[in-house]
């Protein structure tokens, strides 16, 4: 092995190897594995493949309690999704206990979307003279990407918007994101009720669980994914027309979490195709609206829920 990748979700982690093997098909011999939960430690014989992509758990039990890689022979270290690696407890002390492993000579890569200022200072204290390319801030939200919101009073009325979103647009497939699982457990089952062909994921499924859900929306089996922040993250299913915000991303003081609803409705127009992200707001949470919009200086418009022929303007 030369190169450990870290991801901070199986499903992630997946879909980097999978990118790997696409652009590295043409390079003969190169070989990737997972160091993910489920996938053991090879017992009693050497590693083979070049790049190790894991959690950082499960990579951690692989350097330092299975011993099945050399830290000093690694070349390249890469964290994806960096500002949750380091911002998040477990995550950072697993990935700096790694980082520290490593020769002096081991390129660092760090990648995200977004990278809170505390987030970024940390990673040069790891990071000796790094080499930073960002984008400003104004060109974080995408501008292929429409905003809007409606403003609805309870999750019944939330679901009558639903309901006339897909009776006005024409829609490939639609991520739906939920701030809670009891939420996406409620709405899974009404919208399955009224014959919508619907998938959930959140964290609480089983690794093999998740990676069905994620194949089978991959597939087209479900026009629907119905999913808690689990999924904000790096998953690139290209058919996705349309993200719905069922209730935006807050964090615990009651502010917008401004990287989580970048990284949602991200998952929408990518490689440059146009996509739509709509966000359910209670009344009370109109300002979180307004901060969404200074922060990413950019707009979002309010939409009448009552209006059809406002909805149906937006195919065009």
């Amino acid at each position: 092995p030369k190169c450990l990748c870290l991801a901070p979700t199986y499903e992630l982690a997946l879909q980097i190897g999978a990118v790997i093997k696409t652009i590295g098909r043409f390079c003969t011999g190169i070989k990737v594995t997972y160091a993910i939960r489920g996938n053991r430690a090879p017992q009693g014989a050497a590693l083979e493949e070049q790049i190790i992509i894991g959690t950082p758990g499960t990579m951690l039990d692989w350097c330092f309690k299975c011993r099945v890689v050399d830290l000093k022979r690694i070349s390249m270290f890469v964290l994806d999704e960096a500002d949750i690696m380091i911002n998040t407890q477990g995550f950072s002390y697993q990935s700096i206990r790694i980082q520290r492993a490593l020769p002096k000579g081991c390129q660092v890569l760090l990648f995200s979307a977004t990278f809170k200022e505390t987030v970024r200072a940390f990673a040069t204290q790891i990071i000796c003279s790094p080499i930073v390319i960002k984008l400003q801030e104004e060109e974080l939200t995408l501008s292929n990407i429409r905003q809007y919101f409606f403003v609805c009073q309870r999750r019944e009325e939330k679901y009558q918007v639903l309901c006339n979103i897909y009776g006005s647009i024409t829609i490939g497939q639609a991520m739906i994101f939920c701030q809670t699982r009891r939420s996406a457990d409620w709405l899974s089952v009404e919208m399955s009720q009224d014959g919508h062909q619907v998938a959930i994921l959140t964290a609480e499924l089983t690794v093999a669980q998740r990676a069905n859900v994620i194949q089978r929306f991959r597939d087209g089996k479900e026009k629907v994914l119905i999913a808690t922040n689990v999924c904000a993250r790096g998953i690139d299913v290209q058919q996705v027309t349309i993200v719905v915000n069922f209730s935006l991303p807050m964090d615990q003081k009651g502010k917008p979490d401004f990287e989580t609803y970048l990284h949602r409705i991200g998952r929408t127009g990518r490689f440059g195709k146009k996509g739509i992200a709509f966000s359910m707001v209670e009344s009370r949470d109109v300002g979180l609206v307004q901060m969404i919009e200074e922060h990413f200086q950019t707009k979002i418009t309010q939409l009448d829920p009552d209006d059809m022929d406002e909805l149906e303007k937006l195919e065009n």
